[in-house]
């Protein structure tokens, strides 16, 4: 007894389905975990340049004046970034850097490492792809300004 067409189209559906699904599917986790680390990224470019800014209007003459600007800056990214769940790991005190030169060039610098984000966005070794998400090793943000 031979197999009607219908039953040998229902294979070659199942199949092309696996396939279809595999891209579709390749597709939509690149975009889920790529979207994070540029979220995380921009809101770095913006908390350090909101600092920065915020910065600007600590008096110069004070006696504390660069405890005073540090202080401002670490608070400020905490404000900026507080909308990050604390499963991202995400510590004002260890990932942020803020630095006044001897020519007073104030520095802002939030430094993330990978594998914090790795905890949350697992990273897929796909067969031709390769790793997904392809990140670097920190994702970095500095703004500075000269007082």
């Amino acid at each position: 007894m031979q197999a009607s067409p219908v039953r040998k189209q229902k294979g070659a559906a199942a199949i092309e389905f696996v396939a279809v699904f595999m891209v579709f599917f390749a597709v939509f986790y690149g975009l889920v975990s790529y979207a994070l680390p540029m979220l995380m990224l921009q809101a770095f470019n913006q908390a350090s340049s909101e600092a920065v800014r915020r910065c600007v209007a600590v008096d110069p003459t004070s006696a504390t004046y660069a405890q005073d600007v540090q202080g401002l800056a670490r608070q400020v990214i905490g404000q900026q970034l507080a909308w990050m769940p604390s499963a991202l790991g995400f510590s004002v005190s260890s990932d942020t850097r803020v630095t006044i030169g001897a020519d007073k060039l104030l520095t802002v610098a939030i430094d993330y490492p990978r594998e914090r984000l790795e905890r949350v966005v697992p990273v897929l070794v796909l067969p031709v792809i390769g790793s997904v998400p392809k990140l670097p090793e920190r994702l970095q943000a500095q703004a500075s300004l000269q007082l």
